[in-house]
């Protein structure tokens, strides 16, 4: 009588520790979080520099989230992309709103409505460096009084060259004359330093003054370029390319 041949279970060898694919594994998931760090970080600026970007992309996810807790069901993939279309649009929309938002229109330069005529010599010269603060000048002095050797206001014009500048609080009946060009020539550029040097007047120019003023690379600003620089109507005179010339 033979006697039935009991099956014995297969015996299921245990998985061997394979150091390769485990060095394999974690340098996978080094190199996913490194990637996921700089992600997070570019997205991080793009949304510092760009806010409304961020609005569109939070809309988005809160759209997902919506939609897959409203709905457990599996929904179509067209119903889906069409929801996430719609909600993108809206979303996309109101960002584009926010950015083309028109930007307060700049503030019109100051004005200053000085009487030039009723100030004195030295509250001319006070003015005029006033006048070249408002235009971006740094480093304004008032450096005129006696032994200045022509210079009544020093600075730096908003592209950093030296001024040097002439105040001259003349009536309407005396003009700045060569003489006072000359004089001023003489100690402007090789004394002073100046970049651009200029001589500003309530007065007006002899044509011998402004030829001279011409030769030697002098800006002559007489009392109605005075005005309109004062009144906001033209730039500071030291946009005029002069410079100085070589000695």
């Amino acid at each position: 009588m033979t006697m039935p041949q009991r099956r014995t279970r297969p015996t299921h060898r245990g998985r061997r520790f394979d150091l390769r694919a485990t060095a394999m594994f974690f340098g996978l998931l080094a190199t996913a979080l490194i990637i996921a760090g700089f992600a997070v970080r570019a997205l991080a600026g793009v949304v510092q520099r760009r806010p409304a970007w961020a609005v569109v992309l939070l809309c988005v996810v809160a759209a997902a989230l919506v939609f897959h807790g409203r709905r457990r069901r599996r929904l179509s993939a067209a119903r889906i992309a069409r929801r996430a279309g719609e909600a993108l649009e809206q979303a996309t929309t109101e960002a584009l709103d926010a950015l083309d938002t028109a930007a307060p229109a700049p503030a019109p330069p100051t004005t200053y409505a000085y009487d030039y005529d009723a100030l004195s010599p030295e509250e001319f010269e006070e003015a005029i460096a006033a006048l070249c603060v408002r235009d971006g000048c740094s480093q304004v002095r008032v450096v005129g009084g006696a032994g200045d050797l022509g210079a009544d206001v020093v600075a730096l014009s908003p592209e950093g060259r030296r001024l040097v500048i002439q105040c001259k609080r003349y009536g309407d009946d005396n003009k700045v004359g060569s003489q006072d060009l000359q004089r001023f020539g003489g100690t402007c550029f090789a004394v002073h330093e100046a970049d651009v040097a200029l001589v500003v007047t309530t007065s007006d120019f002899t044509a011998p003054a402004e030829e001279y003023a011409e030769q030697c690379g002098i800006v002559c600003v007489a009392r109605d370029a005075l005005l309109a620089w004062s009144d906001g109507r033209a730039p500071g005179p030291w946009a005029a390319d002069t410079v100085a010339p070589d000695v």
